[in-house]
């Protein structure tokens, strides 16, 4: 790929209109523009002797320092095979050094965040535990439980329908995390349970809210998760395709549905059939996978979808303000982005399932 950014030029769209919708609030037509960007050739630079598996998350530090949760250092069998791995970057891309390496959690990775105390949180689906190490890279505090080894018939947890009955402190494939200013966690739980889970700073349970459906404040694999300033909670409701707002009592507020034409024809899926036009759900487009929030006084939430394979800024009552990307392998395209990181309104991190890597992108919406 070479040194050189490759640099994606602004393109107006001329005569495209996008639909933000909010419960209770008419949908109004907007002129959408495509956002400029580069991505940075051969960010991360890895020791020789490692790799990456699907790149399931990404986060940064207030330091700068880049973490990646992938489904790398994969061990056992072709099927059921543990895959999860932490690492850390520094800011320009060097690599620092693996977290929890062997942790009796690990088994298939799907999400990492990083608090404002810069402890560093992960999300692992196979074993349906959330995790904070202390910056040192310590465990501070566990979340969920594992199934035992010894147990007899453990193995994959059953998705029956109706899902049975949640129970409190325990998760059933685990997605993601996000914190209040009064340092409450909230997880997403997540591809069975279909709900939110609260606990204190001091990992107190507190609550949940949500159940499956496809109601407000239902959920069909509420798949990515973050907060405002205000204590908002934004959940990416990925198969209903939707995000969903509530308070910090689980209140539900509004919903976002994000509707920005393309050219179908020439558009391309990063993987396997093409959806059809009226698709609906994970593969829809506009379908939320992967939220962000930025920091400081004018916050804003960046999206991403599997197809087209787009990353859509928006405002945080759901109007959209641009719109980056397609799916592909090369740089400045993607394939099935899985967690993004936005430290500041113009810096983006993306991690890719796909491709096995994570791209750092730097924005220019005033080209």
């Amino acid at each position: 790929m070479g040194e050189e950014i490759a640099v994606k030029r602004l393109v107006f769209a001329v005569a495209v209109c996008v639909s933000a919708f909010v419960v209770g609030e008419p949908a109004q037509a907007q002129a959408v523009p495509e956002i400029a960007f580069e991505s940075v050739p051969n960010f991360l630079k890895l020791p020789a002797d490692m790799y990456l598996g699907e790149a399931a998350g990404v986060a940064v530090n207030s330091q700068g320092h880049v973490f990646v949760f992938s489904r790398g250092n994969t061990t056992g069998p072709a099927y059921g095979a543990a895959a999860a791995q932490l690492l850390e970057f520094a800011p320009d891309g060097t690599y620092l050094r693996e977290i929890g390496r062997n942790l009796y959690a690990w088994s298939f990775a799907h999400a990492v965040r990083v608090d404002k105390q810069d402890n560093i949180w992960v999300a692992d689906k196979g074993s349906d535990m959330v995790i904070k190490f202390n910056s040192a890279g310590r465990v501070e505090m566990v979340f969920g439980r594992k199934q035992e080894a010894s147990d007899e018939g453990t193995g994959p947890v059953k998705h029956v329908k109706p899902p049975l009955p949640p129970v409190d402190g325990m998760f059933r494939q685990v997605t993601d995390m996000t914190w209040d200013a009064a340092g409450n966690t909230y997880i997403s739980d997540g591809y069975i349970n279909s709900r939110v889970a609260k606990v204190d700073k001091n990992g107190k349970w507190l609550m949940s809210f949500g159940e499956p459906g496809s109601g407000p404040g239902q959920f069909n694999t509420p798949h990515s998760i973050v907060a405002d300033a205000k204590g908002n909670i934004y959940v990416a409701d990925r198969g209903n395709g939707r995000i969903q707002v509530f308070d910090g009592d689980g209140r539900f507020l509004r919903e976002i549905k994000i509707d920005v034409p393309f050219d179908y024809a020439k558009a391309a899926p990063a993987i396997g059939k093409k959806p059809t036009p009226d698709a609906t759900g994970t593969m829809a487009p506009g379908s939320p996978w992967a939220l962000c929030i930025t920091n400081g006084p004018k916050q804003v939430i960046y999206a991403s979808d599997a197809f087209p394979g787009r990353i859509y800024k928006l405002s945080l009552d759901g109007k959209v303000l641009g719109v980056l990307g397609e799916s592909g392998k090369q740089l400045g395209q993607f394939g099935w982005i899985h967690e993004m990181a936005c430290p500041t309104e113009n810096v983006l991190y993306v991690a890719e399932l796909l491709n096995w890597r994570v791209q750092k992108l730097v924005l220019h919406p005033g080209k």
